[in-house]
Formats: C-alpha cells, structure tokens, sequence
C-alpha cells in the first residue's frame, strides 16, 4: 500500500458522487462519499485506483487493505468480522453477533453493540457494512444501495 499520508479523492460514476479516503502510516482512516471532494485532495493513490475499479465491477475484497479501526475493541471486533463476509454474500446482525468472538447473538445489548459498530464504521465499502442486510450502513443510503446492487445482493 502507498505510505503517503494525506487525502485522496477521484469521482465515480457509478455512484455519482466522489469516493474520498485518508491515508496515514499506510492504513485507510477513513472513506467518505461526498458529493464534492476536499480541495487539497489528490487523485493519484493505490487503494483509491483498486475502489474505482471495483465500483466498475471488479470483484474485490480489500483484504489486505489496512484500516485504522480506531474504535473500542468490542465495537473494532465486530468490524473485522464484516470484513470476513464475502463479496456477493449477506448475512444479518444475529448471525455477526455470531461471527464475532466474545458476542452473544441471543444478547440484545450484543446486537446493539453490533448495530453500534457498523454505524461507527470509519470505512464503508473497505469494511463492507453493506453486507449486513439488516443493520445500518456508515455510507450514505443512495451509496450503501448501489453497494448492494453492484454485489446483487
């Protein structure tokens, strides 16, 4: 992955919108969706080149993407086991709460947890939260549906 740090934004048009990610100590911090991107964004990075291609139809995965997952380690669990669901494939809160370790799927302060988590979500599409059908999506909902109809899901 490239190790400049900094922002990147290249527009797409499948999704009508840019796709914008920040970048530091080679990990993703973040992806956005924003309708106009930062004006000191640059163009040219790697991860950003593979997202594109992929909002063009090539299945990818992003697993070997490194995300900051800057978030409490319960919340940081949850969102590595929807990195684990794969393309083309949903699955439900209860069956995430299921997937991730240390969670009771019988447990309704567990599902909010995971409700929680894929709310906070720092990078959707990286970490594909539009996998979870029931459980909502950090990207905006015109976003999270194209998502969801370029996987067929």
């Amino acid at each position: 992955m490239d190790e400049n740090a900094g922002i990147y934004a290249q527009e797409s048009a499948y999704l009508g919108r840019f796709v914008q990610i920040g970048v530091a100590s080679g990990r993703v911090l973040r992806v956005t969706f924003p309708r106009e991107a930062d004006d000191d964004a640059e163009e040219d990075h790697a991860v950003l080149d593979r997202i594109i291609a992929y909002l063009e139809g090539v299945e990818d995965n992003f697993e070997d993407v490194q995300v900051a997952l800057t978030l409490p380690t319960d919340q940081r669990s949850v969102l590595e086991a929807v990195r684990k669901v794969p393309y083309g494939e949903q699955v439900n809160v209860e069956t995430l709460t299921r997937m991730t370790s240390g969670l009771d799927h019988t447990e309704e302060a567990d599902l909010e947890l995971a409700r929680t988590a894929l709310d906070a979500n720092p990078a959707p599409l990286l970490v594909p939260d539009h996998r979870i059908r029931d459980g909502p999506s950090a990207a905006p909902p015109d976003v999270e549906q194209k998502l969801r109809s370029l996987e067929g899901l």
